[in-house]
């Protein structure tokens, strides 16, 4: 990468994220294994995307890769942060670009915070890693503090972690991601283990911020009830691989890809009672020995013959793509 492309400031006319054929590889007993497979995905400035699946689908990972904060994974493809590759970026590169215009919040506040470090050295921590005078530092980290609702914040900079609950906690990852003014917030399971009423607030607060500071947002969760109050795109992702990407209201609406439908399926309704859950049969393939075809096959319950030997391709339909051969017959057909 030469020094001009480096250089390059974000372009108005490209996605602020532009995520193009990644894939990822952790070594094994066996060589190497593929936990995420081509994944292509994109992100506005302003738009909040919802990438969503079963545990173990890949979605996390593919968050850490866009960071690459997992220096023994093998990543490949492209990841373009307003226009400009960061793939190929050095170690100090990065250090530069992770903080300042990625954010990212971790899922598990506690184990996400040193429990030996104060709160203000901790939410601090960016912005002193860039030369910002101590004082300078902490006072812009009791300022984001405050924004995001902790009381008397100036004073809790010299609380611990133990002293504040699940719900501070979170608020003061989501400092850490926010004192360094970036363009791009990737948000990794955000209300985990949180009870209700703390994860509407997390929401809200997700909501308000990302608004007021025209963020970008990378929302990943398993639960389509916080993809429906915040996102505008929904990419599904199963196995290493984005099956659909739709936006929110025709996703909820009609969902095209069989998985996509299985997950809705399975949400639990107040307007619909069911003596049994609905559950999408059998279990996610193993990493390491997918099936051939539509990694998806075996548990469909409306695959075709060629499902199980031809990958599908993307095809276009309202509002998105899919992933799926029985949508791209529907879609020659009209």
């Amino acid at each position: 990468m030469n020094t001009t492309d480096r250089e390059r400031p974000i372009e108005s006319d490209a996605p602020l994220l532009e995520v193009r054929g990644l894939t990822i590889d952790a070594p094994s007993a066996g060589g190497t294994t593929r936990l995420v497979d081509g994944v292509d995905l994109a992100v506005s400035a302003g738009e909040r995307v919802a990438l969503v699946g079963e545990s173990g689908s890949g979605k996390s990972v593919t968050a850490r890769a866009l960071m690459r904060l997992d220096p023994n994974l093998t990543i490949s493809g492209s990841v373009r942060l307003g226009g400009t590759e960061i793939l190929d970026r050095t170690e100090k590169e990065l250090n530069e670009i992770r903080g300042s215009r990625i954010g990212m919040v971790f899922q598990d506040p506690m184990s996400a915070l040193d429990p030996l470090q104060t709160i203000g050295a901790q939410v601090s921590e960016p912005l002193r890693l860039r030369g910002v005078r101590k004082k300078d530092a902490l006072r812009r980290a009791a300022a984001v503090l405050d924004e995001l609702g902790v009381a008397q914040a100036t004073t809790r900079l010299r609380a611990y972690p133990h002293e504040f609950s699940g719900g501070m906690r979170q608020r003061v990852v989501l400092a850490m991601a926010l004192v360094g003014e970036p363009n791009l917030l990737i948000a990794d399971e955000p209300t985990t283990a949180l009870d209700v009423r703390v994860q509407q607030q997390v929401l809200r607060l997700l909501d308000r911020v990302t608004t007021e500071r025209g963020l970008g947002l990378l929302l990943i969760t398993h639960d389509l009830g916080v993809v429906a109050g915040i996102a505008d795109r929904v990419a599904v992702m199963y196995s290493g691989r984005v099956v659909e990407v739709r936006d929110v209201t025709p996703m909820f609406a009609s969902p095209e890809h069989p998985y996509s439908r299985g997950l809705l399926a399975a949400v639990p309704r107040l307007d619909v009672r069911r003596r049994v859950m609905t559950t999408i049969a059998g279990t996610p393939p193993s990493l390491s020995a997918r099936p051939a075809g539509c990694t998806f096959h075996p548990r469909c319950p409306v695959a075709l013959p060629q499902c199980a030997d031809d990958a599908p391709e993307t095809t276009a339909i309202p509002g998105g793509t899919v992933d799926c051969h029985l949508s791209a017959q529907r879609v020659s057909v009209r």
